[in-house]
């Protein structure tokens, strides 16, 4: 009696895929949660009433947000046209020497540890199929069909931001004068902890010890606003 093996494929999920939506969200969630957490406590620090704190933490909340977004889009829009010229350049060599650009393909698949001849023959049914696809992926590093979007990059930064800065001027300022200090410090300290541990798990590293230091890096910005707000407010 024969017996049969069936082989299940399993999709394998890899991280590097997440990027750069990963990167952009968790810095905007990461300044706008630090950066509004840290100003709403110094201006409240210098006895502010509740309507100067509320303006101050939305004022802080969309200049960030745009400033986020403006940066993000301007980055990966310069790394947009990079990519696009390099696929121009390459797409102008295939026309020119297309017999050059094949042993190039070849040396490539060589130097990975095909023989020659297996090289060959791979860079030219590669080239037959899709000759861009393959140089934009084996030599450039690139795929066609997936280069940066500074548009989804610029809004992922914008939402990002303001969800996190949400966060300590809807606390802060829903608070009476007594708690308004230390429940916000409080609410934005676990917050970056979440926040830091989310990433790590989802970037492979560390949780514990990506909360860790924002937490102690979150606690000195907000310490030193602070200390700056009294100072000031006392000084005013």
């Amino acid at each position: 009696m024969s017996t049969s093996k069936s082989i299940q494929h399993r999709t394998e999920e890899h991280r590097s895929g997440r990027t750069s939506w990963l990167r952009a969200s968790v810095l905007g969630a990461n300044d706008g949660l630090l950066s509004t957490a840290s100003l709403v406590l110094g201006v409240a620090a210098g006895d502010a009433s509740r309507s100067v704190i509320w303006l101050s933490g939305l004022a802080s909340m969309a200049a960030g947000a745009f400033s986020m977004a403006a940066g993000e889009y301007t980055s990966v829009s310069s790394q947009r046209d990079a990519e696009e010229a390099d696929l121009r350049a390459e797409r102008e060599e295939l026309a020119a020497n297309p017999e050059d650009e094949v042993r190039e393909l070849a040396m490539i698949y060589r130097r990975r540890g095909l023989s020659r001849d297996l090289a060959r023959q791979v860079a030219d049914e590669l080239h037959a199929v899709d000759a861009l696809g393959a140089h934009a992926r084996d030599e450039l590093g690139l795929d066609p069909e997936a280069l940066a979007d500074p548009r989804q990059a610029a809004f992922v930064s914008f939402l990002s931001f303001a969800i996190g800065a949400l966060v300590p001027v809807l606390t802060i300022g829903l608070l009476p004068a007594g708690l308004r200090a230390p429940v916000t410090a409080a609410v934005t300290l676990v917050a970056l902890a979440v926040l830091g541990a989310l990433s790590a798990r989802l970037g492979g590293a560390d949780p514990k010890r990506a909360a860790v230091r924002l937490v102690l890096l979150g606690a000195l910005a907000m310490a030193v606003t602070t200390a700056i707000g009294r100072v000031v407010g006392v000084a005013v």
